[in-house]
């Protein structure tokens, strides 16, 4: 395993939300470039601009004039995809006007609120899709948005530079360190396989993977057909298993979807039929109010349908777990190490650049989050698009824990445009209640600022769910901003146009659910890929079983008392609200991956998770981490190098 020291990061904020006005180019020639404006009113409402280009094909070349009154009709409304053509449309990479990739003729065009706009674009700029769109109608299709007055959204880049990685030839290149990386990390550790994981930020699952409500979804609001709805139930079924061999705690806690209106019955018991029986959804089913209230008394609705299938995991323990059997199988993770470019020669990645060397991979798997778009970019396979959303939660106080054991939600039947489960309020393994969260649309990847108007709606919804949910039991709150793609599905396959990479993009809820059934997936992809280079044998080592560090308030008084005599460590209790040991904090920093910052123990055995949010314990833990590395106080960082917790003593 590599081991690097936490470096700073690079952090810049904007904020603005969308209204698009497009406007466009009138040329006669067939293939001709359009230019898209889009106004974007800020929360302020302040003005700002975005732009972007396309080259777009005229559908129908007769009656041009009523072309373009049809598409001046539209051009008021909303919609929140544009699309960008290469700017050599002649170039060697460009295909002819109106044909698809694999040769057939292109006709679908873009459909706007159920409208067909009479454009098709050359397929190197593939259609771009409305907020109501029929995902059956188009190709997927990449853009490029930029905000002019917010400037350039750049990427956070560690400041590390070293060589660490110079001329490693491994056989896969896995691009970030969240739930998707790190679980495809261990399925391929299967195999005797040069396996390298790199993630930019200071350790894992500090992005989407680490800032999401932990469920494990039933998939009862998954369309058929999609690759979420394919993989939800699978992945769901996983879970047991998996948190056994991983040691990560799991409970299937249940889930209700409550209704107030009890003359809404029958038309939900027909859906509950549906996703039963046509769907798959074996668990669903539909209890009454009175049954309801016999097993979660603070729920008081007319019914609800229940799903004990649903469950809860630590989604941060998950991910670390998962990187940590990877690396005990013989599988690498650099952290603090961006991708920043590619070279790519006859249509495969030759080589990768980073912050820590060049590596030349067999096999590149991009899982890089809100920016594997940017990673595809750089290997000249784009066909895809993320926007971000971000989705705040709260934790609250475990008193609170105990006025619900389940994941609990007030369901409307007005229709849903956010694209979000909604929100809800979870009962965490850790006997805290998580609330939330809510969806808004965003363009900054990186910003995972919090802000008040987001808790107080989802408060404001959540209290329908218990009338007791009360924002003074809050003890804190986290925001994280999702990956969806316009598509609002996973993108799971090997490249269009560059043969050895392999997306696992779009990843946003259920994605933790997916994760392990996703992986297995990606480990046959990857495998037959590589089986084509060279022959690819069992890795007879393998052993699925990881170890995590003894959690002493969860054992009986006779065992903790026999740990404590045989490491007096186990006997200092440095955390009361958690009830953290000196010894499972040294036994953090001894893990396969250790991170020696606060918060890379605290997400590890949690000190500083507590009511207090490390008022007392926070000097503890750094005083620890000094002492382990055998450095000075203030060199330990709380997250990243820029994260500065003292800066010298004061007398």
């Amino acid at each position: 395993m590599i081991k690097q020291p936490v470096k700073p990061l690079l952090y810049k904020k904007t904020n603005a939300s969308h209204h698009i006005d497009h406007k466009h180019d009138d040329k006669n020639q067939k293939g001709h470039r359009g230019k898209i404006t889009l106004s974007c009113s800020s929360h302020g409402n302040r003005q700002i601009k975005l732009v972007g280009k396309g080259v777009c094909q005229k559908k129908k070349q007769k009656n041009t004039s009523n072309t373009h009154k049809q598409h001046r009709r539209y051009r008021k409304k909303r919609f929140v995809i544009l699309y960008k053509g290469l700017k050599d449309q002649h170039s060697q990479d460009a295909h002819e006007p109106g044909t698809a990739r694999d040769g057939r003729k292109n006709t679908d065009g873009l459909f706007l609120k159920d409208k067909f706009l009479p454009y098709t674009v050359f397929h190197n700029s593939p259609p771009i899709l409305a907020a109501d769109f029929c995902p059956s109608q188009y190709q997927p299709g990449n853009n490029e948005i930029r905000c002019d007055e917010a400037g350039e959204q750049s990427i956070r880049i560690p400041t590390l530079r070293d060589t660490a990685l110079e001329g490693r030839k491994p056989d896969v290149l896995i691009i970030g360190g969240g739930i998707s990386g790190a679980s495809i990390a261990r399925e391929l550790s299967k195999w005797q396989l040069d396996i390298l994981l790199v993630e930019k930020e200071a350790d894992l699952a500090l992005q989407a993977s680490g800032r999401n409500d932990g469920e494990v979804h039933p998939g009862i609001d998954l369309s058929r057909g999609s690759l979420k709805h394919h993989y939800v139930r699978r992945g769901n079924a996983m879970y047991d298993q998996l948190c056994r061999e991983l040691d990560v705690p799991f409970k299937r806690v249940g889930q209700y979807v409550c209704f107030e209106k009890a003359w809404l019955k029958p038309l939900i018991a027909l859906y509950c039929r549906v996703r039963k029986n046509r769907d798959g959804i074996a668990d669903t089913e539909l209890i009454s109010g009175e049954e309801l209230r016999h097993r979660e008394p603070n729920l008081r609705f007319a019914f609800a349908i229940s799903n004990p299938s649903s469950g809860c995991v630590c989604p941060y323990g998950l991910t670390i777990a998962y990187a940590e059997n990877a690396v005990q199988n013989g599988a690498e993770v650099s952290l603090n190490t961006v991708v920043l470019g590619m070279e790519v020669q006859d249509g495969k990645i030759h080589s990768v650049t980073t912050n820590r060397g060049t590596v030349y991979p067999a096999l590149v798997i991009n899982a890089a989050g809100v920016f594997a778009e940017e990673i595809a970019a750089m290997a000249r396979d784009r066909f895809f698009s993320i926007h971000p959303r971000r989705g705040t939660n709260s934790i609250l106080d475990k008193k609170a824990g105990a006025y619900m054991h389940t994941i609990a939600s007030v369901m409307d039947i007005a229709r849903n445009t956010h694209h979000s489960k909604g929100g809800g309020i979870l009962h965490t393994v850790h006997d805290n209640l998580l609330v939330g969260p809510d969806a808004i649309e965003t363009w900054e990847k990186e910003n995972t600022e919090t802000h008040r108007e987001s808790i107080d709606h989802v408060f404001q919804k959540q209290q329908r769910t218990m009338h007791t949910l009360s924002q003074g039991d809050i003890i804190t709150y986290f925001t994280g901003v999702r990956a969806p793609t316009f598509e609002e599905d996973f993108i799971i396959e090997m490249g269009r146009k560059t043969g050895n990479i392999l997306h696992c993009a779009g990843i946003q809820s259920p994605g933790l659910t997916t994760a392990p059934a996703v992986a297995l997936d990606i480990e046959k992809m990857a495998v037959d890929y590589l089986s084509t280079l060279k022959p690819v044998e069992k890795n007879e080592n393998y052993d699925p079983i990881r170890h995590g560090p003894p959690v002493l308030r969860e054992m009986s008084d006779e065992r903790r008392a026999a740990l404590i005599r045989q490491n007096p460590d186990y006997g200092i209790i440095i955390c009361r609200c958690e009830e953290v040991s000196k010894g499972e904090i040294l036994d953090a920093l001894r893990s396969p991956i250790p991170v020696p910052t606060v918060d890379g123990i605290k997400k590890r055995v949690r000190p500083g998770m507590g009511r207090c949010q490390g008022g007392f314990c926070s000097p503890l833990v750094t005083q620890i981490i000094a002492e382990y590395l055998d450095c000075p106080l203030e060199e330990v960082r709380k997250s990243s190098e820029q994260a500065v917790i003292t800066y010298g003593k004061t007398k």
